[in-house]
Parts: structure tokens; sequence; C-alpha cells
């Protein structure tokens, strides 16, 4: 009975929120060319925006603080359905993931250079132990589920994590379009190391950067799709992983050794 009466009390979220679900429903995925490839503008990132301004039109307030609040408990839901989901696609796609040799599965490893270059600035910009979470991890669904679990998402490192996220909902697509169109168009790696690097774990990125690559290279598009396919199916498998056994305790390693060298409140002493 108190659920029901919760859930009635907060009937202008549900509503916005089946709005916004019709809106983009009706809007799909927005299409824009440009010199150097396609910009995919995703219902994901068209319900982001739509979400954001219904919040911040403050003489409306048609969404309020605590609703906002209430909402955000849900992402832990909306992840978990989302884990299920991958692990079906992963087992069914286990014989593929088999065929296409180690490359597929080194490539992981590629992921934890980003935590040497990344930690550091982060700690540069003034951020404390958010920076585990913005840092450890590209802070895709299956990231954000793990940083919840062990830390919650309102500790300083959900913070983070949920920044990474966001900010790669809202530009990742783009800057990975962007980046497949450039350097496929230079020509300094193969197209299939390409398709590869397109799956980091993203379900979005991985297809706004195939995407890119099967318009530059189209006959090679099969291989493309089938090479950007089987690194994500991977990214998604193993990602988590190799986050829980080695990225995350090199990225909680790195902050101790650096936080007092780099971190804000080091220099404010040396001052």
């Amino acid at each position: 009975m108190e659920k029901t009466k919760a859930i009635l009390k907060n009937w202008p979220l549900h509503l916005s929120l089946l709005v916004v679900i019709l809106i983009v429903e009706a809007i799909n995925t927005i299409t824009i060319k440009t010199p150097i490839g396609n910009l995919l503008i995703l219902p994901m990132l068209i319900a982001m925006v739509i979400s954001l301004i219904l919040y911040l039109l403050k003489p409306i307030k048609f969404i309020k603080n605590e609703q906002s609040q209430l909402a955000g408990k849900f992402v832990v839901v909306g992840i978990s359905v989302f884990l299920a989901k991958v692990a079906v696609t992963s087992g069914t796609q286990l014989p593929q993931v088999i065929a296409a040799g180690p490359a597929l599965i080194l490539q992981e490893f590629g992921n934890l250079g980003t935590i040497i270059l990344a930690l550091p600035l982060a700690l540069i910009l003034g951020f404390q132990r958010e920076a585990v979470g913005l840092t450890h991890s590209i802070a895709r669904e299956p990231n954000v589920g793990l940083i919840a679990s062990k830390y919650g998402l309102d500790s300083p490192e959900g913070r983070g994590v949920m920044i990474t996220y966001i900010t790669g909902t809202l530009i990742g697509t783009i800057f990975m379009g962007l980046m497949a169109s450039f350097l496929g168009g230079i020509g300094v790696l193969h197209p299939y190391s390409l398709a590869m690097a397109s799956g980091v774990g993203s379900g979005s990125m991985m297809a706004a950067a195939s995407a890119s690559l099967t318009e530059a290279f189209p006959e090679m598009a099969e291989q493309i799709i089938a090479y950007a396919g089987t690194s994500n199916v991977m990214s998604n498998a193993d990602g988590v992983l190799m986050t829980v056994l080695i990225g995350l305790p090199m990225c909680n390693f790195l902050y101790r050794k650096l936080s007092p060298v780099l971190g804000r409140k080091s220099k404010k002493k040396r001052r």
C-alpha cells in the first residue's frame, strides 16, 4: 500500500517519462552527414537532453528535486536488466568470440592504458576519490553497476563513474564516429584494427564508429561489422572481469601514490 501511494504521489515523474519515451520513439535516430563522416544522434541522447530541459524549467518545475532523486535510484534496476541481456548475448556469441582469435581478447588490455593517462589528469583538475570512478574504465552500464555495488552511487566513486557515463552518453557517439572517420581517412591503421577498437563496450559508440568505417570502406562492410560486434561482445563479456581483477585495483593503487603529489589538497599544503 505504501509503495502504491508513493507511485501515485510521484505521478508527474512517471507521466513525464512516458511523454519523453513517446517523443523519442517518434523521432528515432537522427543521422547528420558531415564532410568527415556521419554523426548519429541516438534516441538515448535525445531522451537525456529532453529530460534535462524538463528538469531545468524552473518556472514550471514539473519535476521536483525529490522526484529526480527518486528516478536516480532506478538506474541500478535498469542496469541489472541490461547486465542480464549482456550475459545472454555474450553466451550466444561465444563460438564467434573463440574463432576470432587472441587479438580480441588481448585488446581489452588497451583499456587499462587510459587509467595511466586519465587518473593523473583528474587529480590535477582537483578531483579526489571521484577520480577513481571517473577513470577506472570507460564507465558503461556494467562498470556503473560494479561501482554501485561496491561503493554506492551516492559515494564519490559513484559520482565519478556517473560523470563519465553521462559524458560518454552525450558526446561519446559523436566522438567515436568522428574519430573513426578521421583515422580511417588518414590510413595509418588497418580498417580491421579500427573495427576492433570500435567495440569498447558501448553499443551506441560501436554503432557510430562502425557506421563511419563501413561508409569509408564499403567493400569491407561485412567484415568491419563482424569485428566491431565481436569486439563489443568481448568488451562486455570480459570488461567487468578485467576491471575487477586489474583495472580498479590498479586505479586505487595509483590514486594512493599520486594523490599526495598531484592532488589539490597536497598543493595547498606545500603553499
